[in-house]
């Protein structure tokens, strides 16, 4: 396995991950739980098989007083009772909008998150997934690693 990533994005496009990078600091200071916003960063990134991301989100999830148990069961999250409404919504639009269909995001999951949540949370759940997915899809494809972390 790879310790470097194939190409240092931040010095390749420096703009364009700067400008990621601004987005996702603005995500920080909406009104998203911060709980639902690392759940739906770590979900989205399991399914995209970015292990950068994987690691990364497990540990901010975890520095944020997130429990390990719903960690663990975040990748079975249907048949967990763990996770509340609100964050079963979120997961649900997460994993529609990061698997689009040809139809995209449902009128039913689009209707789970509505209800649950603020015009504000919403549109900053929307730009989350968006981004996580943005994230992602450098991140698998440049191979970027875990980080190495002593146990």
């Amino acid at each position: 396995m790879n310790v470097q990533p194939r190409l240092n994005l931040p010095k390749a496009a420096p703009q364009a991950a700067r400008a990621l990078y601004t987005a996702e600091q603005a995500i920080r200071t909406s009104p998203l739980d911060p709980t639902i916003r690392e759940l739906v960063k770590l979900r989205a990134s399991q399914i995209n098989h970015c292990v950068h991301c994987v690691d990364l989100h497990t540990h901010e999830a975890l520095e944020l007083g997130e429990t390990p148990n719903r960690i663990y069961q975040l990748v079975a999250w249907r048949e967990s009772a763990l996770f509340t409404p609100v964050e079963r919504a979120a997961l649900e639009y997460t994993e529609a909008a990061t698997t689009l269909s040809p139809h995209g995001v449902s009128d039913e999951i689009w209707a789970g998150v509505r209800n649950v949540m603020t015009d504000e949370e919403l549109g900053a759940l929307v730009v989350q997934v968006a981004l996580i997915n943005a994230f992602n899809r450098f991140g698998a494809p440049l191979q970027m690693p875990a980080k190495i972390r002593a146990t």
